[in-house]
Parts: structure tokens; sequence; C-alpha cells
């Protein structure tokens, strides 16, 4: 059985024509519903009434969240390519309208058999879409590594500078606030969002990113803002993992279920895959870029002299097949970009140097994007094993993080990896989001075959680093906006870092004779590579520079009279509040002297604000 799950403010049918021979009763005349959340429900074949009831079991579960009570249970084959016939179809959907009203749901039913024109308004919340599955396979779809996470047996503690380990019931929380809601969260593992977080809210207004209606809410659309930043981000980050040593390579993005060696790390990971057919074979998306990149280090031919051999990739996309209720905006997605850099390394001597550079990378790279040591907190796990061989080099990262540290210790290892860090964003609903992480694996070099010749010309087994010096691309812009959303809660104006921000400078005629001007002080910015803007449209000056605030532009132009005759602009900062008259060559030293050595992107939206479409 497949439901495609929509919270909806108003749905409108019509019944239009019959379109098998039992079709059941229905007048041809429009029906409407409001407030009311839709299940489009295809019957696939073996269903039965087991399966009708765990799918009103669920759907009860996701209507508790978004504090709805009432459903219509609309037929919709075109769901499915594996129906069941149309008798067992009704039936299944008569039990499943006599469950629902059972378990104390109201009830509606779309008439089955007929052709039905019909439209919606879906709610703009992040659980007003979702997609389920249900039936024989979807217990068998939870990979084993899930399965026994839940069994493993954790141990928390707090690790301060000073090298002491506190059990977390004994920490004094008291002004670390932050840590105290990633203790919470980690420990509850409470991951399912129950109210819209801010950041949705404004990637709309911003014109950033949007749920999109021809997918799930685990997919987005960018627009041209958005891709913009994303772009920058992806530039980024890859241009400071090359700088590292990183060799960039691109693999595929979807592999065979059946080989042996996947398969296998496939049951050591914790994550829900994608399957799809081809042919007569089974293929899953990769959910990092792993498996591509340690099937080309397989097959390369290196010695001592070239450890670390580093290696990475920029993933557009990586695939997880997320929980619906889990999914949040930019926050967790199902298709998601993560950049990807392993360092295999000679012994664990030589990775525990490898990872405090790796560490201070991605120190380096929040930092430069907008995210500072405040802006999150760190949890680290290991097995107690590798705690007891390895306090001084642990206590090595707690001293370059400067805080105290969650810590999820482990009596037995279960994963590939004996130690794993993450940098996690606490947003304003207090969840918790990995950004930066990396792992030492033991393990993959020999499950892959990946070795390296030593200084006796012996193959060895290497130790295999994994690192995301970011996090997924789209965590980051969910870290920029929460981070923004909180800081107007201060009084502080909202913004992204400059090199950020889609438009950098925005030039405000007071009347439309200045437009010529305007562009001719924009042709000037555009040649030093800054992104700059002109408000054309037939408005107040004040009006145009409230429409830039609006917008989050970081430098507001005003230009008149007085600014043409005395080549003195007045540029209001964002930042600061202030207002100051200067040259277009300071403006253009100021601009220049906050965004070197970061990449620069053309905006793909006309430079004249009138000719833009309004997307959201």
């Amino acid at each position: 059985m497949r439901i495609l799950q929509h919270h909806v403010d108003f749905i409108e049918y019509t019944p239009i024509k019959e379109e098998i021979e039992h079709a059941e009763k229905a007048k041809k005349e429009k029906v409407r519903f409001e407030n009311i959340v839709v299940l489009f429900t295809a019957v696939e074949d073996k269903d039965n009434l087991d399966i009708a009831k765990r799918a009103i079991d669920d759907v009860k579960s996701s209507l508790e969240q978004i504090k709805s009570n009432e459903i219509l249970i609309y037929p919709y084959v075109h769901l499915t390519n594996n129906p069941s016939g149309s008798g067992t179809a009704l039936k299944v959907l008569k039990e499943m309208e006599k469950y629902a009203k059972e378990v104390g749901l109201k009830v509606h039913r779309a008439p089955f058999g007929w052709n039905k024109q019909f439209s919606l308004q879906i709610k703009g919340h992040p659980l007003a879409e979702q997609s389920k599955v249900f039936g024989k396979k979807d217990i068998k779809e939870v990979p084993k590594a899930l399965e026994a996470e839940k069994k493993l047996k954790s141990f928390w503690y707090i690790l301060q500078a000073d090298r002491k380990l506190i059990p977390v019931k004994e920490f004094d929380f008291k002004n670390h606030e932050k840590l105290k809601k990633l203790t919470d969260y980690e420990i509850n593992k409470s991951r399912a969002v129950k109210q819209m977080p801010p950041h949705i809210t404004l990637m709309r207004r911003l014109e950033i990113a949007d749920f999109e209606p021809g997918s799930d809410p685990g997919n987005l659309r960018y627009y041209p803002k958005g891709r913009l930043i994303k772009s920058l981000l992806e530039m980024f980050v890859t241009q400071k993992v090359i700088e590292y040593g990183g060799m960039e390579v691109e693999t595929p993005i979807m592999y065979n279920l059946q080989h042996p060696v996947l398969a296998d790390y496939l049951n050591r990971f914790p994550a829900r895959q994608y399957v799809i057919k081809s042919d007569d074979k089974e293929f899953f998306l990769r959910f990092s870029a792993c498996f591509g990149q340690f099937l080309m280090a397989k097959d390369s031919h290196i010695t001592y002299k070239q450890l670390p051999y580093k290696i990475y990739e920029l993933t557009r996309y990586s695939f997880r097949r997320e929980k619906s209720g889990e999914l949040a905006g930019l926050r967790r997605l199902r298709a998601f970009t993560m950049p990807d850099v392993h360092s295999v390394c000679a012994d664990l001597e030589q990775a525990k140097k490898e990872f405090i550079i790796r560490f201070n990378l991605s120190k380096d790279v929040l930092k430069r994007s907008g995210l500072n040591d405040n802006d999150y907190e760190m949890a680290i796990r290991f097995t107690k094993d590798f705690y007891e061989n390895n306090k001084d080099f642990i206590n090595s990262l707690i001293k370059l993080h400067g805080k105290p540290v969650l810590v999820e210790l482990w009596e037995e290892k279960f994963f590939y990896f004996i130690l794993k860090y993450e940098f996690n964003f606490i947003d304003n609903l207090d969840k918790a989001s990995a950004l930066s992480t990396d792992q030492i694996d033991i393990e993959n070099a020999k499950r892959y075959g990946i070795n390296y010749v030593d200084k006796n010309d012996k193959k060895q087994y290497p130790i295999i680093l994994h690192c995301s010096p970011s996090g997924a691309i789209e965590r980051v812009m969910y870290g920029l906006l929460e981070k923004a959303y909180m800081e107007s809660k201060e009084g502080k104006n909202p913004t992204f870092p400059l090199w950020l921000s889609p438009t950098q400078a925005r030039l405000c005629p007071v009347n439309d004779s200045f437009i010529k001007y305007c562009e001719e002080i924009a042709d000037e910015l555009e040649k030093n590579q800054i992104r700059v803007d002109i408000d054309d449209n037939v408005e107040s000056v004040e009006k145009k520079v409230r429409n830039a605030e609006v917008e989050w532009v970081p430098l507001i132009v005003v230009v008149g009279e007085k600014e043409k005759e005395s080549k003195k602009l007045a540029v209001r900062f964002r930042e600061t509040g202030k207002v100051e008259s200067i040259t277009l060559e300071d403006l253009i030293k100021i601009i220049k002297e906050k965004i070197k050595d970061y990449p620069f992107k053309k905006l793909s939206l006309n430079r004249m604000l009138s000719k833009r479409p309004i997307f959201v």
C-alpha cells in the first residue's frame, strides 16, 4: 500500500466519469472539505486487512503531531505500478475506513472507481506532505545497523578541558545551556519535528528554497538566490579541502545491492537506503561518498610515500530515506549535498596526527562560513578500550575545542569506527544537527581490500578517516538562517556573511533620472566582482530602503543629486545600522577586503529589480 498524505487548507473534488464497471454510486457534483488530512491511497497486489490497519495506526500517530483528527481516504491507483484487483482494493479501503472510525478518527472516503477532478491547497508546515509505504517488505527495509544501534548500551559523560570525565547526571550545566540541550536531545533521541522551525519561514520569504509539490518534503527546490548561496558554499568547502590536499574525484550515485563488500558495509552503517530496480538487479542510492572512493582506493597502487592518501568528493547528491516525521526544511533531507574527504593513513599514530589537522580544518570552514565556536556544541563517541589507550589524544581535541563536550562511551565496538566526533548546531526548537564530523575507521580497508606497500615492500591494511568539514551544505544554510533568527530576537539585524549575500550592494535611485548614473556605478562594482542590483521600481526611496532591509541586503546605497555632484555615496551598513558618506573607491575597498579569499559567482537574476520574477 502506498499513501501520499497531505494536510490541506481545503480539497475540492468532482466525480466525472465511472472508470470501472462496478464503481461505487456517486453524484457528479463538487465535494469540498477544509482543514483535513487527505490520504491519496493506492492498494497494491497482496495487500490485506492487516496492512490497512497498520497504515491507519501510522496515520493516527502522525495526526497527533499536527493536531488533526479528520481524514479523507481518496483512492489513487496512480501511485503504484503494482495495483491489486478492484474487488480487493475496495475491500481494503472500506476496512481502512471502518478501522479509522474505531480508533476515534473522523473519516470520509471519496468514491471508488471514478475518474475525479480535484484541486487542493497544502498547508505550509514540514509535516504537511508525507509519503508512506506499507507492505510485507517494510519491516525488512530497516537496515541491520539501525536495529542494532537501538540495542547498543551507551554511557553518557561530559568531558572537560581539564581531562575530567563526569557522568551527565553529576555535571553542572550552569553556563552551558546549549550543551544541556544537546545532551537531552542525544539521550532522548527525539528526532521528530512537531512545529515549523523558523528557518523554513525565512528560506521561503528570502526566496532561497521551498518544498517541491511534485516531490516529497525531503527534496527541495532552490530559487536563484538559494542556488547561489548553496553553490558558493560548495565552492568554498571544495577550495579548502583542495588546499588541505584532497584529490577531487567523482563517483556513481548508485551501487549494486548484491555486491558482497558493499552489502556488508551497508549492514554496518545506521542509515536507511533507497533501493531501485534496473533490469533484474537491485541498486541502492549512496548515502555518502565512501562506496565510490573506497572502490577507487582499492584499485589504486599506494605506497607509504603517498600516505596520507586524501580523496575527496562533493556528493550532489547523497540519499537517506529519513522518516517523514523527522524531515524539516533544510535541516534534515532525503537528498543532500555532502562534502566527503577520506584519508588513508599508515597506522593509528599517523591517523591521529591527520585527525587533528582535519579537526582544525573543520573549525575553520565553519567559522569562515559564518558559524562560530559559540554556535555549536561538540559530541564525541568512542569505545572504552580506545579511550583508555588514547586519553592524551582525545583530551587534545577537547582542548582545541575549548569547552566541555558530550561523550557517548561504548563498552564494546559495534560500528566500523572506534572514534567519531560531531559539531552540533542547536536550533530554535532545541534540536541538534550535526555539522562537521570525522571518524577513525579500522574495518573498511580490509573489507574493501585497500592496502599500501610499506618500507619493507610488504602490503599492509591502512586506517581510514571519514570527514565532512562542514557537514551537509544544506545544514550550513539551515544553521545560518536559524542563527539569524536568534539574532533578530536579540534586536540585531539578521544577515548573511557578505561573501554569501545574493545582493552585496543595492543602489536605490531617488527617481528615474538617476538610474543611468546607478548603472555606471553598478558597472564599476561588477568589474570588481561585487554583486550589485538597482531598485528601478516606481516607489519612494524610503520604500526601496525598507524592501532592501527585508531582503537582508548588507549595503544599501541611496543615489540622488547630492551623491552625483559630490561623488560620495550614502551607504547604509546593515550590520551596524550606520549610514556613512564614502566614495565609490572606498566602498569597493571595504567590500573587497571582506570578501577576499572567498569564491565569487554572479547572481543569475536581472540587475534591475523591476525585471525580476517573484518566486514566492
